[in-house]
């Protein structure tokens, strides 16, 4: 049975329609990648899943409840928030906040949740992401690989039950880059269902179980990670894989 269900999802910004009648199925355990060029829908298909933007329409139906994404209350987005984490391209933390802080900042002010429980979970989530020893750092004296690194132990540290990870390594000097993956991969060896949207195509054809490739709003192809790469139906995805191996090889 599907975790999450969305049918027909379309948004548009005044005239320009962003995203055109999209369906994705999760599954628990998948760690979905996102493809696509620039400005194909990618990162406002996140957002608009997560409510950081309103979808004009569609339906999505959550640990079994179905809901409608133009009529959806504000308890409702709540409550499928509270289920869900956000990992941002520009990491977001709270510069006057150490690291320790800023994990335990959600679980202390959104949820209520005392001290000393806060304290010992974002403990365990800085560890979990190699940060331990820096848990009284403040975002400034922490590389860009850190930061983000913070920001996916502040999203961990919430138990969420799907995780999306907007270009998480775009961002990143070059050699930062590994670190950041190698946390998601371990992630995805844990069974954290994860939808990511990435230019990294070593990750998403080795770590992720399924690729979802967009183009000028329209979700082009749908299919197994391994099979898309070896052998995409579409024209359209054949020469964006040929094209970012050509670029890889250069």
């Amino acid at each position: 049975m599907s975790m999450m269900e969305i049918k027909g999802i379309c948004k548009s910004f005044g005239k320009a329609q962003v995203l055109k009648d999209i369906d994705i199925n999760v599954e628990k355990g998948d760690v979905i990648a996102i493809l696509g060029p620039s400005g194909s829908g990618k990162t406002t298909l996140l957002r608009c899943i997560n409510f950081l933007e309103k979808p004009d329409k569609g339906s999505m139906e959550f640990d079994g409840v179905r809901y409608d994404l133009e009529h959806i209350k504000r308890k409702d987005i709540a409550m499928i928030r509270k289920k869900t984490a956000f990992v941002f391209q520009s990491y977001n933390l709270f510069a006057n906040k150490t690291a320790l802080e800023n994990v335990t900042l959600g679980l202390t002010s959104a949820r209520k949740m005392g001290k000393a429980e806060a304290k010992e979970i974002g403990m365990r989530m800085l560890e979990k992401v190699g940060l331990a020893e820096f848990k009284d750092h403040y975002p400034i004296q922490l590389s860009g690989g850190q930061q983000q690194r913070v920001a996916i132990a502040r999203a961990l540290a919430t138990d969420p039950e799907i995780i999306y990870f907007d270009e998480p390594t775009s961002a990143l000097d070059p050699e930062l880059i590994g670190e950041v993956l190698l946390v998601i991969r371990k992630l995805a060896e844990d069974g954290m269902t994860m939808l990511v949207v990435t230019h990294e195509m070593n990750f998403a054809e080795n770590v992720s179980n399924k690729v979802v490739f967009m183009e000028d709003g329209q979700l082009i192809e749908k299919a197994a990670s391994k099979e898309f790469f070896a052998n995409p139906k579409e024209e359209r995805a054949k020469a964006f894989i040929k094209n970012i191996r050509s670029q890889h090889d250069a």
